[in-house]
């Protein structure tokens, strides 16, 4: 098979993952764990992962002093900040607004860009800022009986995490400029676990182990290994291969994957609100993505 085809479905099957994996958040909390033991099993296990592939392929496994802190930071937003808001956020709000408002992370690397980077605002860009944040507003204060299944303090989190993962997407370019991805990566996974495991340890005791059932294992197991370390692997392969550019523009199909799961396992329901919501967050990234800021 072409090595470009393979990428498309490496990062096409890593966006399921992320997708499709609300779902299976849903489905472990609160019933059987407590969300930050979510976070450490998720934190734990890709960790050992991603050190275990080395193993098997040693290659200089160290990092520069000066790059210390900045692997510190990434590991701050990218893995403790945005995993904890993720998993916290998407317990407590439907998997639609999960998926629809994680979109928030190109229109926040975009307003990094202006800060950050000094980038000139266009109006294309600024069109869609405005889309797509009144997309996100939609979706959080239009709320009626069939919303029941979401809470504003849900998709604020949710948010929060969008713009923790861009601010790591922002800072994390250098690092990815001077080292393989995959080894950016491992570090990163492993400074975040030094954070996330003492913060989680004690809900991490609190998993009710003997209510599992297969399903409940096979939820585990999707997010931990399909999720976390399948989804960050597909994503870093598909960037050396394809550009950070082209692997950006599958994150439209993240609420699809959502979408379709969240109906068919959890009967979520299309209302017009959603669609609304779901046309303007589309059209803000779109406009925001003509030329990504990052490329």
């Amino acid at each position: 098979m072409n090595s470009n085809i393979k990428a498309h479905a490496a990062v096409l099957a890593g966006n399921f993952f992320f997708g499709a994996g609300v779902v299976a958040v849903k489905h472990l909390i609160p019933d059987v764990m407590p969300p930050l033991a979510l976070n450490v099993l998720r934190v734990g296990v890709a960790l050992i992962l991603f050190w275990f592939m080395f193993l098997l392929k040693p290659t200089t496994a160290s990092i520069k002093k000066k790059h210390v802190p900045l692997f510190l930071l990434c590991a701050i937003t990218g893995i403790v900040i945005n995993q904890i808001l993720f998993i916290k956020g998407t317990s407590l709000t439907s998997g639609i607004h999960t998926s629809l408002l994680a979109l928030s992370t190109p229109i926040a690397i975009t307003i990094f860009a202006f800060f950050l980077f000094k980038q000139k605002p266009t109006i294309t860009k600024i069109a869609g800022l405005v889309l797509g944040i009144a997309g996100a507003l939609v979706l959080i204060l239009v709320k009626n009986i069939a919303e029941a299944d979401s809470s504003v303090k849900g998709d604020l989190l949710i948010i929060g995490n969008a713009i923790s993962y861009a601010l790591y997407l922002v800072i994390v370019t250098p690092l990815m400029e001077t080292y393989k991805p995959i080894h950016v990566i491992r570090w990163v996974f492993l400074f975040g676990a030094c954070f996330i495991i003492p913060i989680g340890f004690n809900d991490f005791t609190k998993i009710n182990w003997q209510y599992f059932l297969w399903h409940h294992w096979f939820a585990l197991g999707f997010m931990v290994i399909g999720s976390t370390f399948l989804s960050y692997l597909s994503m870093v392969y598909g960037i050396a291969k394809l550009g950070a550019s082209t692997v950006a523009s599958y994150i439209y199909t993240q609420p699809v994957f959502a979408t379709i799961t969240s109906m068919i396992l959890f009967g979520e329901k299309i209302t017009l609100v959603k669609i609304i919501a779901a046309l303007l967050i589309f059209s803000g990234v779109y406009l925001v993505n003509k030329k990504l800021p990052l490329q």
